[in-house]
């Protein structure tokens, strides 16, 4: 099991940027961030691969870029040009298997952060 803890949650206006990070206790194949808005349903974000390989979610193509720190077990996602249907509460999660096959399925991923808030408003 993979402990992770998100941090870097906050209000921001439109426009703005926000680097979320991720703690984790270990790395697997695959690390991911996924964010859930009230009354919707948990989606994907970004994801990242062992080997450096990177997935994103259309609605974060060219504004949000996802990194891994090896030496301190810690996964990064800057988030650039923040938009209001951007707030929701971001979560790190980790999948046993490649990106490739754990893709946005949830159930793929077995180990989740408990989740940081992240607020854009005009």
């Amino acid at each position: 099991q993979v402990q992770l803890v998100e941090s870097g949650g906050d209000s921001v206006q439109t426009g703005g940027s926000l680097r979320l990070s991720c703690a984790a206790s270990s790395y697997t194949y695959c690390m991911g961030w996924f964010r859930q808005a009230p009354g919707k349903e948990r989606e994907g974000v970004a994801r990242l691969d062992i080997m450096g390989g990177t997935w994103f979610a259309d609605s974060a193509k060219g504004r949000f870029t996802i990194a891994q720190d090896k030496g301190k077990n810690t996964l990064h996602l800057q988030m650039t040009t923040l938009k209001s249907e951007d707030t929701a509460t971001y979560y790190c999660a980790a999948a046993k298997a490649g990106c490739g096959r754990a893709g946005w399925t949830l159930r793929n991923y077995i180990d989740w952060g408990q989740g940081t808030q992240v607020t854009v408003s005009s």
